[in-house]
């Protein structure tokens, strides 16, 4: 039987142990007196006493009838409670309880037993009426609590649109383990009896308490502030719910208080009727969907189509006699959605005023930014948004080296001066991390002492990288503003618009850290460390201002962007993307600029359907974002400990850790593993809360050097062509497996299952090998994990690309232009011609943007010296694809003649 530590969370917990306490009666029923009897009967009392502490935080099937089956059970009833738990171990698998009453009693009849809410029709589900669970805190004894559910369900009504039951939690601390652990909850009624401390003593569950923070820190607290309290720590964990707060307390006392998620305040009254429909109102809000409402809506309106599309309602494709294959693939709903127009309720993505618009604020609230404009074509067009509406011709702008290819073309549009920032690299594995703070602010000091950090616009970076290396985002920011106060922050998080919705991650999101980061600095507390640091820094020099943790001033702008691929991450259809905005300057300085870029790059004709993806994708995130982000992480911590620990695959395989992808001096919690075959789960708040770079647990990368085979090579010919297992990303001699919120566990399951099968055929290939086979054999591995090429560094920018007095950044849009002059380009040869002009002395610099496929980044972007050391990575890289590269005529590079005369005309510029 698996212990505690097994487990990375409680839910996961749940579920297997309902699982095994069904398994275990079913087996004593079938068998009381038999040879595993005794060992049976200890398992189920096992399973009994670890179920004991966590029901109580769940409505079904409730924690009276939880003790009534274990009654059941310690009077001999062994048969009776085979049948009440197996029959609430499936509704809790199927969901069943959330669309219906279910009896738990043998003698009650339940003729939908064996109904199973997988096998429903989609239109079926969609008519039953969502459920979720409403948690009480207060410490009230039974027949309290009885009055309490009945007084809540005789408000109910027919017409109601959704269901709801309650769960009552008597403390503090069991409301905060409860919102973390019961995903149903959606509301959270807070009256002032409740208590401070919990009686739960177990460290699965005492890890969420953690989550909150806190909680040291109000154990002195009086215990009338229990309550602004709860709302103001749930808030923090979970800001997407309602709370509702009855108080005796006056309206005086309560006003001046941080309420966090309450949304009502109810006075020393028991008003059910009115609680009930605030209730309702608060789900309402988030499950409302204005486009996507508009959009059914106008598809069921009779209309005359004369516009441009004559695919819209479904006409092109009924009247024909040779593409009915499409319309019954797709079905005739997605048909008669399609439209050019704007009005009957619609709206225009370029100018909304209707329900575009509404969307787009229900969706800034959903991820805490001040405004969010949505992208049909996905987050490259997001980015080069951005970019153009934020920087002008000239503006000097910090950029990650190793960022999505749209930020460099960005550059380009925008005319904007690069100052390429490397990150560290992990050699042994072809791929780079991150930027270091360090770095940055090295920079940032150095064009300060240049006397141009006017000029410096922008900082942009990768959050998470696509390997699942994330920043501490407020530490950057913080120490950034604190040397130049009006930096604007572009972080692309592309593969992060989940992190919303974990309270782990969210606190490394960009728009959770904005708001933070402007709640602070208006403090009292801020200005004194701000003022006492200053007397500290005076006359400091570059060494010394790069070892402090600098404080902003009070003063300093927040200007925080962040681009996310919802379609990437969450629900919604390809090129479904979204840009949030918290930019304290932005109706002043920014939306005009904002808006002529948003319509240079918008299509005229967006896609309804992936518009109303979004807003539906907005309304699953803010009821069960919660849920299926959890999922999703527990999905991927039991991947990683099932081939962690499993020794067939380690002889061949390695997940690589946070140790491995992490250097020591950036993980300054000394956390090195999630997980450890001896000491179970770390707890990973403690590093996500401070050091300067984590790993998302989300992604998994398999380093599979020992199989022989590089990266892409097991990608294609292994796991797609055999195998049908999709993965995006490789690298020299590792795979990515990114979990997603639509990940199961069966899909984990397959995973393993599939490794463990190639493991053994390895296993027999070398058994049966010969002497020579297993020597190649050896070699292709010592390849892969020993002999790696080193990766290179941005060499720099040739001097015809840099602007008067720079040193470091360049003019990249003028080296992409230049590059169209064919006569002012040349092609050499990898091992031949560029070999020789290097020896020579000449300056190799690249006319076009060069991306190995991996990693995916440019090597070479257009004005950049080849270096030697870019030279010897071009040649060790073992890739199908280098975008940029004509293997028939080599490397396209300017003529020194063009470079030549560039110069000139530089040097005569910078002398006007």
């Amino acid at each position: 039987m698996q212990s505690m530590s097994d487990y990375y969370s409680a839910v996961q917990l749940r579920s297997d142990h309902w699982s095994t306490l069904r398994q275990s009666l079913d087996q004593l029923a079938r068998d009381p007196e038999g040879r595993y009897a005794k060992s049976t009967r200890a398992k189920v009392v096992a399973m009994f006493n670890a179920l004991e502490t966590i029901e109580r935080y769940w409505a079904f099937p409730g924690i009276q009838a939880f003790d009534h089956m274990r009654r059941q059970f310690e009077t001999g009833h062994v048969e009776d409670v085979a049948f009440t738990v197996r029959r609430a171990a499936r509704a809790l698998v199927t969901g069943a309880y959330r669309r219906r009453h279910i009896p738990l009693d043998r003698d009650m009849d339940d003729k939908d037993e064996n109904e199973d809410e997988a096998i429903l029709s989609p239109d079926a589900r969609a008519l039953a009426k969502p459920y979720f669970e409403v948690m009480i805190v207060d410490d009230v004894n039974e027949h309290q609590e009885r009055w309490l559910r009945q007084n809540l369900a005789s408000m109910r009504r027919p017409d109601d649109a959704f269901t709801y039951a309650p769960v009552v939690v008597p403390t503090l601390q069991d409301a905060l383990i409860g919102v973390l652990f019961n995903h149903n909850i959606q509301a959270i009624i807070v009256r002032p009896g409740l208590k401070m401390e919990s009686k739960v003593d177990l460290d699965l569950l005492t890890r969420y308490l953690k989550l909150a923070g806190g909680i040291d820190a109000i154990k002195d607290m009086n215990p009338e502030d229990y309550g602004p309290e709860l709302c103001r720590l749930i808030a923090k964990v979970r800001p997407e719910l309602d709370a509702y707060l009855v108080t005796d307390r006056s309206v005086e006392e309560i006003a001046g208080l941080d309420l966090g998620i309450c949304r009502r305040v109810f006075y020393n009254q028991e008003d059910f009727m009115e609680l009930h429909l605030n209730i309702l109102r608060g789900v309402q809000a988030r499950n409302k969907t204005p486009f996507f409402t508009a959009l059914k809506e106008y598809s069921k309106q009779p209309t005359g189509v004369f516009h441009a599309m004559p695919i819209s309602r479904g006409k092109s494709i009924t009247r024909s006699h040779w593409i009915q294959d499409m319309g019954a693939f797709y079905g005739p709903n997605i048909f008669m959605a399609e439209t050019s127009a704007t009005s009957g309720g619609l709206d225009s993505l370029l100018e909304p005023h209707g329900t575009i618009k509404e969307a787009q604020e229900l969706a800034a609230r959903a991820f805490g930014a001040k405004h969010t404009y949505f992208s049909t074509n996905g987050t490259s067009t997001c980015n080069k948004i951005v970019v153009q509406a934020l920087v002008r011709p000239g503006d000097i702008v910090l950029v990650d080296r190793d960022c999505h290819k749209s930020h460099h073309y960005g550059m380009v549009l925008a005319g904007a001066q690069v100052s390429y920032l490397d990150s560290y690299p992990l050699n042994e594995y072809s791929m780079y991390g991150a930027v270091p703070l360090r770095e940055i602010k090295h920079r940032l000091l150095q064009m300060k002492a240049e006397g141009k950090l006017d000029r410096v616009r922008m900082l942009l970076l990768t959050n998470c990288t696509f390997d699942g290396v994330v920043y501490n985002v407020e530490r950057v920011m913080e120490e950034c503003l604190a040397i130049k106060p009006d930096l604007v922050f572009l972080w692309d998080e592309a593969w992060f618009a989940f992190a919303r919705f974990g309270p782990t991650y969210r606190q490394r999101t960009g728009m959770n850290a904005a708001n933070n980061f402007r709640e602070r600095l208006r403090t009292p507390e801020h200005a004194k460390a701000y003022a006492k640091q200053q007397e500290k820094l005076v006359d400091a020099d570059m060494d010394k201002l790069l070892k402090t943790r600098l404080i902003p001033p009070p003063n300093a702008r927040v200007r925080v962007y962040t681009t996310q691929s919802t379609h990437k991450t969450l629900t919604s259809l390809r090129q479904g993307s979204m840009i949030h905005v918290n930019d304290q300057d932005f109706k002043g300085e920014v939306e005009q600029a904002f808006h002529e870029a948003y319509m240079t790059h918008t299509s005229t004709s967006p896609n309804y359907q992936i518009i109303a993806s979004l807003d539906v994708g907005r309304r699953q995130v803010e009821l069960e974002g919660f849920e299926f982000v959890q999922r999703q992480v527990e999905a991927a911590m039991s991947m990683r400990r099932a081939i962690a620990t499993h020794p067939l695959l380690q002889k061949y395989f390695k997940v690589l850790s946070a140790g491995d992808m992490i250097p020591a001096e950036y993980r300054e919690s000394g956390v090195s593993s999630y997980y450890d075959a001896e000491q179970g789960w770390t707890d990973i708040w403690d590093c996500w809360e401070q050091d300067e770079f984590v790993l998302d647990a989300t992604r998994i990368t398999l380093a599979v050097g020992g199989t022989g085979w590089d990266g892409d090579t097991f990608k294609t010919k292994i796991l797609m062509d055999k195998y049908g297992i999709q993965i995006n990303k490789t690298s020299r001699n590792t795979v990515l497996f990114m979990t997603n919120i639509g990940t199961t566990r069966s899909s984990v399951a397959y995973l393993i299952e599939v490794l463990v099968e190639i493991a053994k055929e390895l296993d027999e290939l070398l058994d049966d090998a010969s002497k020579m086979e297993r020597m190649s054999f050896e070699r292709r591995v010592k390849n892969l994990t020993q002999d790696y090429p080193p990766l290179p560094d941005f060499s720099r920018f040739h001097e015809a690309f840099l602007s008067p007095g720079s040193t470091n950044e360049g003019d990249i849009r003028t080296a992409f232009f230049l590059s169209y002059d064919e006569s002012k380009c040349d092609y050499l040869e990898l091992d031949g011609s560029i070999k020789r002009a290097m020896k020579e002395g000449r300056d190799v610099v690249s006319a076009s943007f060069i991306i190995p496929y991996p990693p995916g980044f440019p090597i070479l972007v257009p004005g950049q010296v080849v270096s030697e050391e870019i030279l010897a990575f071009m040649r060790a890289l073992d890739v199908n694809e280098i975008h940029g590269y004509r293997q028939d005529l080599g490397l396209r590079v300017f003529t020194p003649e063009a470079l030549a005369d560039l110069t000139t005309k530089t040097t005569a510029q910078a002398a006007k």
